[in-house]
């Protein structure tokens, strides 16, 4: 499955060129993951014509020295690179305070990228792609892939409430969207 999602990452020319964007930032340990790699799976395993548009592209990274206000320096970057892209970067190594300031909900610091991506609501979107400095395309997936090639929804109640799954089931429109998907209630 992960060479099926190499291919399926290195024909599409956009999603490269924004890898590449990324690339030039020279952050050790980051990903372009979520919403832009689930969707081209699934588009393309949906037999789309044309693909998703990317509603936003989620660049994360792990950084623990990096300062609060790197992640918006990082997105003016992005932004100046290329603004037709709604770009969201998020340090992993601070996502702690987000969770806090944000939702008032106390959770430990995260210690990777890997561990970082592993939170994410469903298990289909905790999944990241990344270029080396060969440019070869890795993938980050530390569930595994079986979920997102198998069309299948489940919640992952890491860090995600049941409530938070079931509202991106709705926001997100999953079942509208991709008819051959398998939702697993929460």
């Amino acid at each position: 499955m992960e060479s099926h999602l190499i291919g399926m990452i290195r024909s599409s020319s956009e999603l490269m060129e924004m890898l590449d964007e990324v690339k030039r930032l020279k952050l050790k340990s980051w990903c372009i993951g979520a919403g832009a790699v689930r969707s081209l799976v699934w588009d393309q395993l949906h037999g789309f014509a044309t693909p998703s548009y990317y509603n936003d592209v989620d660049v994360v990274y792990y950084d623990d020295l990096a300062s609060p206000e790197q992640d918006l320096e990082l997105l003016n970057r992005l932004r100046s690179c290329r603004p037709s892209v709604r770009w969201e970067v998020t340090n992993q190594a601070s996502i702690h305070h987000w969770f806090l300031n944000q939702h008032l909900q106390v959770v430990p610091p995260l210690h990777s990228l890997a561990e970082g991506i592993a939170t994410w609501p469903e298990y289909a979107t905790c999944v990241g792609v990344t270029l080396d400095s060969e440019n070869s395309v890795k993938v980050i997936a530390p569930h595994g892939l079986e979920d997102l090639f198998q069309l299948r929804i489940r919640h992952n109640p890491i860090r995600a409430s049941a409530a938070v799954f079931n509202e991106r089931l709705i926001s997100k429109r999953f079942a509208e969207r991709w008819p051959k998907l398998s939702i697993i209630p929460s």
